[in-house]
């Protein structure tokens, strides 16, 4: 199962590919003896419809929890409205909205970042969308540039052909993937004669086509007031706004229409699928992957409650039929389910990842027996119930901050045509029969309308790609242009005060057991949520060479079994409510993340007490896991990023060192159930744990609770500790080049070691970063290599800077013959920021960006609990929370210019570039 918000906004073609969950409040689920009640409180409370006179809906939500807003627009048009030979062009136009309009010819990124908005854009199969989210005192200034882009965009020969190469780049990002490869060509058989069996990016060919004109027409089409929504949430007052907005939006006209036949959508009526022969995609690539599509009705069928239910029966969590069917039987390694419900008949898609030597014809065969047997007879109440209560409660776990509020309403509005939608949908959830279940499973998973799809490997071997070279040698000199000034992208500014004021944030309490564990807690009573945070140090840096991977297997084993529970019994506790509990392990610990309805919360910790002090690791659970730990690991390998970020972190840190250390398929199969188990009894500890809970509790019941659950865990002796060996400083540039067979876009890291968290450094580095590469639109390197030059779908940098020194790294995506012109960009922006350093004005502007987004941030309690987490597990003050704003204003320009000749070493840095032969040959 995957939530509404991940088949929707998951399948489209992002400008950054990043997820916005949303949905709404719903009271406690109950517990699976009895059927869910629906919630009583209305999920549209509050909002406030409007149409203005040119056609534009205006809907509005007050949400007074924090002093953030969120400004979306939605406007109906997506790949649905594409005709053949044209696909791909609603998301060409997403990214040129990007490059100003008549009146601020610049890139808007650079605005919106300047305001401190956490934005992005998306392009989807009936919408596309643009928001940005910032502190509620930049709302006029956010609603004034939306305003400006729907009429005024600078959609010119010169800006498309730059953008043209950057949605080249990212296409062919996507390329590299076989599961996009394999998706692509399952939709084209599925819907040969309609426009949702096009990608929705488009595809290199046609992209490479579009006219300045066809580009124009199609904005002036679409891009109109009646064809938008306009949704506003968050800390305001709704008549003030609304005066702004029509004063702002009111004046734009409706469009003219007479481009709009020049664009004909592909055929928009149901089509039935003829039974048809499986499509065998034999490439390039590392496991086997199997793919299932049926075609569905439209989102306003009354079906579609049913329809999502009988998914979350089949593939919602752990304890779903297709879970059990396939993964835990050890045939397959993941497994996937989702119903895409659209404005035109949609599809449900069944996705599978073989295991190891298993075949993709026995995966089918078993598939299949699953969905007959779903066919023949009713569902037990215990898994209706189930699913319901997965369902309800991840509408409001998803719905915690208002960018998701916003989201759900303009989703609802735009796809369903009614921002009530949610309440009839969850309303009929709750009557949702197991009789019903078994009609839709009848008649919607019909094998004669399935189209399947498998890609087999030809490359199966699941080794590091050959090294294609490793000499010093890169490319020309390159003589980046002038920075952007700050100053001067500030005139494009519309007016907006600027404060930043967090001393209102409320700290954590802190307290430690007796035996050591701590605990963090934050009571916020907005929502009927529970956000869990946690660290354990038992991470990779503990593994060693010859049994990296270690700590990832046992991070993964904890929940295969306790002392008095099996691992389906675990996942039915925490399913049953629609909590989730996970565990993972990083270098330097095992993260732990929890979430649940409030009133789950005594399970929720009562689970992570049990698994975290009686995991009993059982043998073929951990070969399970073994078999997808290795799956996990020709994936790693097969990918451009994953090689290249292994290759490059080996190269900078010795082989002594644990940040070398990165499992193999040798390693992984020589890890025992001994080695879990000791690994388990050394690592995990009370006193080297950490949890941080934020929600809707009473602290002094859950210290209750946390005592008598954790009390009784002893902690002997003293935890084990690592003492890092020195990283050598590079003295020469290093190129390595690694070449993976049957890839379309290189993946380039530049970088050496780097700082840790305290270093007192770090804040003047933050700006600094915020500068060179913090975002792909507005930083220098994205100015100049991305938007100057289009040699980039995304360029960025970064210190991973935790308790101990990580890299500093620059990562990009190029396409094959770009790879080198951007390194040498890349080097050549280096140097100039190392021997010019900053302005006044750039240093400022990366202040009040950083400092102006900081409470978005603070205002998703899933983020707070993260970042109270890590602010305790670095080691840093509990009120480094409240004070972060503050210790960035404080840096001087002095401080900047000393980081910059600490930390920028153009000429001692590794380069790794990973992909297609002909992409890292040249310059080697």
């Amino acid at each position: 199962m995957k939530p509404r918000s991940y088949i929707l906004i998951g399948l489209f073609l992002s400008l950054f590919l990043s997820t916005a969950p949303f949905s709404d409040n719903l009271t406690n689920a109950a517990t699976p003896t009895a059927a869910p009640p629906v919630s009583a409180v209305s999920f549209t409370q509050g909002v406030q419809k409007t149409v203005l006179d040119n056609g534009l809906t205006v809907l509005t939500k007050e949400v007074h929890t924090a002093p953030v807003v969120s400004v979306q627009v939605w406007y109906k048009v997506g790949s649905r409205n594409e005709g053949a030979g044209v696909n791909g062009i609603s998301h060409q136009l997403e990214h040129l909205m990007f490059k100003g309009t008549t009146a601020r010819p610049v890139q808007f990124g650079r605005l919106f970042s300047a305001l401190g908005s956490q934005f992005n854009a998306f392009t989807s199969y009936d919408e596309t969308v643009y928001y940005g989210t910032v502190q509620r005192d930049k709302l006029e200034a956010l609603l004034i540039l939306e305003a400006d882009r729907m009429e005024n965009a600078l959609v010119e020969s010169e800006q498309l052909k730059s953008e043209k190469r950057v949605v080249i780049s990212e296409l062919q990002g996507y390329e590299n993937s076989p599961s996009y490869r394999l998706d692509r060509a399952v939709m084209r058989a599925a819907f040969p004669n309609r426009a949702y069996g096009l990608p929705v990016g488009g595809t290199k060919a046609d992209v490479e086509k579009f006219t300045l004109e066809q580009v124009r027409n199609y904005y002036q089409t679409y891009y109109s007031p009646e064809n938008a929504t306009l949704v506003i949430t968050g800390d305001f007052a709704t008549e003030p706004v609304l005066k702004v907005v029509k004063e702002t939006y009111g004046k734009l006209p409706k469009r003219d229409k007479t481009a709009a036949a020049k664009n004909p959508a592909l055929v928009s009526a149901t089509t039935v699928i003829a039974k048809k022969e499986p499509i065998v995609l034999k490439q390039p690539g590392s496991t086997a992957l199997l793919q299932a599509v049926y075609p569905l009705p439209d989102i306003k069928h009354p079906d579609v409650p049913a329809i999502d239910v009988m998914d979350a029966i089949l593939t919602g969590g752990r304890s779903s039929r297709l879970y059990q069917a396939l993964v835990e039987s050890g045939l397959a390694s993941s497994v996937s389910g989702g119903a895409a419900e659209l404005i035109e008949p949609g599809w449900y898609e069944i996705s599978a990842t073989a295991a190891p030597s298993q075949q993709l014809s026995k995966i089918a065969q078993v598939l299949q027996q699953t969905l007959t047997k779903l066919q023949q007879q009713p569902v037990t109440q215990e898994e209706l119930n189930r699913a319901k209560t997965q369902l309800q409660a991840s509408y409001v776990l998803g719905n915690q901050d208002i960018t998701s509020q916003a989201n759900q309403l303009g989703y609802n509005e735009t796809v369903a045509g009614d921002y009530h939608f949610i309440e009839r949908y969850l309303a009929a959830i709750a009557k949702v029969t197991p009789e019903e279940v078994l009609r839709v499973a009848k008649t919607y998973l019909n094998p004669a309308k399935q189209t399947i799809g498998y890609f087999e490997p030809t490359q199966l071997d699941g080794k590091p790609g050959t090294s294609n070279a490793g000499s010093g040698r890169t490319v020309e000199n390159f003589s980046p242009g002038k920075p952007v000034d700050p100053a001067e992208l500030a005139k494009y500014l519309p007016p907006a005060t600027s404060v930043t004021d967090s001393s209102k944030q409320s700290l954590p309490q802190q307290f430690t057991l007796a035996n050591g564990l701590r605990v963090l807690l934050l009571s916020d009573r907005s929502l009927p949520t529970i956000n869990l945070s946690g660290n354990i140090d038992a991470g990779s840096e503990f593994d060693g060479n010859q049994k990296a991977g270690l700590a990832t297997l046992t991070a993964s084993n904890l929940i295969n079994g306790t002392q008095t529970k099996n691992a389906l019994t675990i996942a039915k506790t925490l399913e049953d409510r629609g909590a989730s509990l996970d565990f993972s392990a990083s270098r330097e610990g095992v993260s732990i993340s929890g979430q649940g309805l409030s009133a789950n919360l005594p399970i929720l910790i009562q689970t992570l007490a049990d698994v975290v002090k009686n995991a009993t690791f059982p043998t073929a659970q951990l070969e399970l896991s073994r078999q997808r730990a290795l799956t996990n690991l020709k994936v790693q390998l097969d990918d451009p990023r994953g090689l290249g970020r292994r290759v490059f972190q080996q190269a900078i840190y010795p082989e002594n060192h644990p940040f070398y250390s990165f499992p193999t398929a040798e390693t992984l199969k020589s890890i025992s159930r001994d080695d879990l188990l000791r690994f388990y009894q050394e690592h995990y500890r009370p006193d080297t744990t950490t949890i941080a809970l934020v929600g809707d509790f009473d602290p002094v019941k859950v210290k209750a609770l946390l005592n008598q659950e954790f009390g009784k865990w002893p902690a002997t002796g003293k935890p084990p500790a690592l003492k890092l060996p020195t990283v050598p400083a590079l003295q020469t540039l290093k190129q390595v080049n690694k070449v993976i067979p049957g890839k379309t876009e290189a993946v380039t890291y530049i970088g050496y070691n780097g700082i840790s968290r305290k270093d007192p450094r770090y804040y003047a580095a933050l700006i600094l970063n915020q500068i060179l590469g913090g975002d792909t639109l507005s930083s220098r390197l994205g100015t100049e290599v991305r938007d100057r030059q289009g040699l980039t779908y995304g360029i960025y940098s970064g210190f991973a800077a935790g308790v101990n020194p990580g890299p500093f790294l620059i990562q990009m995506q190029t396409a094959p013959g770009d790879a080198q012109k951007a390194i040498g960009s890349t080097l050549g922006l280096l140097k100039q920021l190392r021997e010019q350093g900053v302005t006044e004005a750039e240093l400022n502007t990366a202040k009040r960006s950083i400092t102006n987004s900081y409470p978005v941030d603070l205002a998703n309690p899933s983020d707070v609990s993260s970042i109270i987490l890590d602010n305790d597990v670095y080691g840093l003050s509990p009120a480094e929370i409240r004070d972060f704003p503050k210790k960035i204003q404080a840096v001087t320009m002095a401080q900047v210019q000393q980081a910059i000749q600490d930390l920028i070493k153009p000429g001692n840095l590794v380069i790794v570039t990973a992909g297609p032969g002909d992409a890292v040959s040249k310059g080697s």
